[in-house]
C-alpha cells in the first residue's frame, strides 16, 4: 500500500522543513511499501513558498503552489487531485501533531480494514497541553454537536489528523474553502455510513502568536456546516 500525505501550507516558513523532515523520518509499517508528500502551498507571503521550490526535484515529493491564499479546505481539496496513495491523510505545516503517530493511525485500517481513522486529542480525558480553555470548549461543543446530529460517539470531530481510504475521500464531492474542512468531510462521511475510529495520539498546541491561524469565528462556521450537511448534501 502507499500513502499519501496532503499538506496545506500558508505562512509556514519557520515550520514546514521540520515538518517534512519528521514525516520522512516515520518508520511505516511494512505494509506500506511507499510514502507521496503533496505540498500545497496557499499563497504564502513570508518566503515559503521559494523554501518549498527545493523539494521539487524529490521524486517522493509533489510540490503545488497557488499565487492566493484560498483556505485550508481549498488547499485539501487541490491535493486531492494529486493522490495517487490508496490511504490518504492530512497533515498541518506545523508540529502540533506528531508525524511518529502515523503508524498509530494506519493500524486500523491496516490490521482491520477501517475505512476513516481520526486521531483524537481527548480521547485519554484530560485537556492538551498547550490548548486554551476556550479552545477545548469549542472542541467540546463541536463533538457535541456531531455526536447528536448524526448519532456518533465521537470524542475529537475537529482533529487535523484525518485518514481515509482514498477512494472514501475522493467520493465526497468536498466544497470546503476554510477551515470548515473539518466538519464537512466529517458530516459526509457519518452519512455515508462509515465507521470513524479514534486513536490517541499526541498534541502540543500553539498561540497565535506562534504561528496559529483559526479565529473564534470559525467555530461558529463549523458548527453551522455540521447543521447545514445534516440536511443538504
Amino acid at each position: 500500500m502507499k500513502l499519501s500525505i496532503i499538506i496545506p501550507i500558508y505562512n509556514e516558513y519557520n515550520n514546514i522543513d521540520a515538518v517534512i523532515q519528521a514525516i520522512k523520518a516515520v518508520r511505516l509499517p511494512e505494509q506500506i511499501k511507499d510514502r507521496e508528500l503533496i505540498l500545497v502551498d496557499d499563497g504564502s507571503r513570508d518566503g515559503t513558498g521559494e523554501k518549498l521550490e527545493k523539494y521539487k526535484n524529490d521524486k517522493a515529493v509533489i510540490v503545488h503552489s497557488s499565487r492566493i491564499n484560498f483556505g485550508k479546505g481549498t488547499a485539501t481539496r487541490i491535493g486531492l487531485t494529486y493522490v495517487t496513495g490508496d490511504i490518504v491523510l492530512i497533515q498541518d505545516a506545523d508540529l502540533e501533531y506528531d508525524p511518529g503517530d502515523y503508524p498509530v493511525l494506519l493500524r486500523p485500517i491496516i490490521e482491520d480494514g477501517a475505512e476513516v481513522v481520526y486521531g483524537s486529542r481527548f480521547i485519554q480525558g484530560r485537556r492538551p497541553q498547550g490548548m486554551t480553555f476556550q479552545n477545548w470548549l469549542a472542541n467540546q461543543l463541536l463533538r457535541l454537536a456531531a455526536n447528536i446530529l448524526y448519532g456518533a460517539r465521537l470524542t475529537d470531530e475537529a482533529t487535523a489528523y484525518k485518514m481515509f481510504k482514498t477512494e472514501i475521500l475522493q467520493a465526497l464531492a468536498l466544497k470546503a474553502r476554510r477551515f470548515e474542512f473539518c466538519p464537512e468531510v466529517t458530516a459526509k462521511v457519518l452519512k455515508r455510513g462509515c465507521k470513524i475510529i479514534e486513536v490517541p495520539i499526541s498534541y502540543k498546541g500553539r498561540s497565535v502568536e506562534e504561528g496559529k491561524k483559526i479565529k473564534w469565528y470559525d467555530g461558529f462556521e463549523a458548527v453551522w456546516t455540521l447543521l447545514k450537511y445534516r440536511f443538504v448534501n
